[in-house]
């Protein structure tokens, strides 16, 4: 039985208690319903297989002492099917004990469900537009971008496990004025000339710099002859090279980028360019409609944004007095898009952005307000804090091709997509998170991927013991997983869907990871107390240890169904993850 299950019974028996009056003062309509009701595991395995406060929340509207309560309660939950025993502790906690078969039955709802056990349909019909990586097309995607595509993707994969419909998006900043900082640095690279004060440092640049010469020559034009500007600085100014050097070479990171996502197994649905919103007219179409509702003033040859009006700390400036638009202005326009786009406008439009982006929220919400809608819920920022890399008990900081930062390529080649992708989304993103690349190369139970991948492995071994033994799984009669390890591993298992409906509820991917290393754990003590395969007798008076050792065939294959239960749901929580759940390590 699930805790979802028992809660509906708690549920229902409080609530039919209470409308014949023998809960006091309570009327039916108090209790609260099966989803707003905790059912927990208790710290303390003797107290039970699970627990609920129901009493403590209810005693005061049932005019009774909390105690007295849990006792009425416990009384009527006692004959309901599956329940072995029931007690009232402390204040008022009603701790339960299930029978082994209802206890066992969580692991025929992960067999029949199989890929499925977790998932739930709470989020259906809503469209929730995910943009998270974002990173300009001016370099390698840096670690902070790395820990957002692990996060990001993770997120999405909850949520479409809730029902969700989501759109994972790719915002490109391909307009402005870093676009014309990397074109400069590549020029420069290209001259043999020194990198402008405000460029982009890193061999990468020389590596683009030399393709895109290469490529203008291939299509038999002279890219280093074309007339060149300087500024007054003596930096590259708006020239025709460097507009061919911008041309080249922003698709030749946009496909480096895109390559380095799917390598990470993360897939786009939508890649957003910026300069689109210009192009389209979409800028001016949205400072109009903000215009026509008041919004929009002029002052100081500048158009700004009235953003106090919707909570904002000040106004700010749409279009500067030298008539170049400000970062707001396609940040208004891309809000609106995202909510009325033809295909897949979303209900939820999430951005995941880096910690130095704090101080955008109050802008943003202004923008989303200010078209009608509710900021936190139609728009809904995540800050993700920072990153930092450690090998041998030192931060690492070079990266060979892209100067002072490690870049997602850096990353998977020291410890492979999986470590990299489980390493950066089991930490809450809200917390800096140190990644230890010994630690996670390494073959050691302290590694937590290798933990639980090593469970799944190690799952899969069984069965294939189990096959060689010739174990008939078919029929087997569940009530025998009877034994402590036993329960330990089906009080865990039956915690998944809520595991994955609250990671959804709270965008916490990392719950699942912690999930899963929980549930490793009690999998490993259960492989080495309890046998499926049967060994050789001991031939020890222990008659105990020896039935252990070897058990019946029930036992055996009642005890390779919850194996095979572990190794479901653990496969199913790495693939919300985007880890691979491998059969040998």
């Amino acid at each position: 039985m699930s805790p979802e299950a028992l809660a509906r019974i708690i549920s229902s028996t409080a609530a039919k208690m209470a409308q014949s009056g023998r809960l006091g003062s309570l009327e039916p309509d108090m209790v609260p319903d099966a989803d707003h009701l905790a059912v927990m595991r208790p710290k303390d395995r003797s107290h039970g297989d699970w627990s609920t406060n129901i009493a403590m929340q209810l005693a005061k509207k049932a005019g009774m002492r909390p105690a007295e309560l849990g006792q009425a309660l416990a009384e009527a939950l006692r004959e309901a099917d599956g329940i072995a025993q029931v007690d009232v502790a402390g204040p008022g906690f009603i701790n339960i004990t299930l029978d082994s078969a209802s206890a066992a039955a969580v692991v025929d709802a992960v067999l029949e469900a199989g890929a499925a056990f977790g998932s739930n349909d709470h989020l259906s019909g809503r469209t929730l537009n995910l943009e998270f990586v974002s990173a300009n097309p001016t370099g390698p995607i840096h670690i902070g971008g790395t820990r957002w595509a692990a996060v990001g993707d993770s997120m999405a994969r909850v949520l479409e496990a809730n029902g969700a419909k989501v759109v994972r998006e790719y915002y490109f900043n391909d307009h402005g004025t870093q676009i014309d900082r990397f074109s400069r640095s590549l020029v420069a690279a290209a001259h043999g000339e020194p990198v402008p004060a405000d460029g982009y440092k890193g061999s990468y640049i020389d590596e683009i710099a030399s393709r895109v010469v290469k490529e203008a020559a291939d299509q038999g034009q002279d890219i280093l002859a074309m007339p060149r500007v300087r500024d007054e600085d003596g930096a590259e100014g708006d020239s025709p090279q460097r507009e061919a050097f911008r041309t080249r070479a922003v698709p030749m990171m946009f496909a480096e980028i895109q390559q380095s996502m799917r390598d990470f197994r993360v897939n786009f649905d939508v890649w957003f360019h910026e300069n689109s919103l210009y192009e389209s007219g979409q800028v001016d179409r949205a400072i109009d409609e903000l215009r026509a509702k008041g919004d929009i003033f002029e002052k100081d040859g500048a158009t700004w944004f009235r953003s106090t009006t919707y909570g904002d700390d000040k106004d700010r400036v749409i279009i500067k007095s030298d008539g170049n638009a400000a970062y707001v202005a396609a940040d208004i326009a891309y809000y609106l898009n995202k909510r009325r786009r033809a295909k897949d406008p979303c209900d939820e439009a999430i951005y995941m952005l880096g910690a130095d982006h704090h101080g955008y929220i109050g802008r943003m919400m202004a923008i989303c307000a200010a078209f009608g809608d509710t900021p936190g819920v139609n728009m809904q920022i995540l800050i993700g804090q920072m990153v930092n890399v450690i090998k041998d008990g030192q931060a690492v900081r070079m990266s060979k091709r892209a100067g002072n930062v490690v870049t997602i390529d850096d990353l998977v080649d020291a410890v492979g997509v999986d470590a990299a992708r489980y390493s950066l989304a089991r930490t809450d993103y809200n917390q800096s998170v140190d990644i230890d690349l010994d630690l996670l190369a390494s073959h050691t139970n302290d590694n937590p991927v290798y933990y639980v991948q090593y469970a799944h492995a190690r799952s899969k071994n069984v069965d294939r013991n189990a096959a060689q033994a010739g174990i008939d799984r078919s029929g087997a009669d569940l009530s025998l997983l009877d034994t402590a390890a036993d329960n330990d591993v089906l009080g865990v298992l039956a915690l998944y869907p809520n595991v994955v409906q609250t990671a959804g509820d709270q965008k916490a991917p990392h719950r699942v990871a912690h999930y899963l290393e929980q549930l490793a754990g009690v999998y490993h003590r259960w492989y080495n107390l309890e046998r499926v395969v049967p060994m050789e007798p001991t031939g020890r008076a222990d008659l105990d240890q020896d039935e252990d050792r070897n058990p019946q065939p029930a036992r055996a294959a009642a005890r390779l169904r919850l194996n095979d239960a572990v190794q479901q749901v653990i496969a199913n929580g790495l693939g919300l993850l985007g880890v691979q759940a491998p059969d040998r390590m």
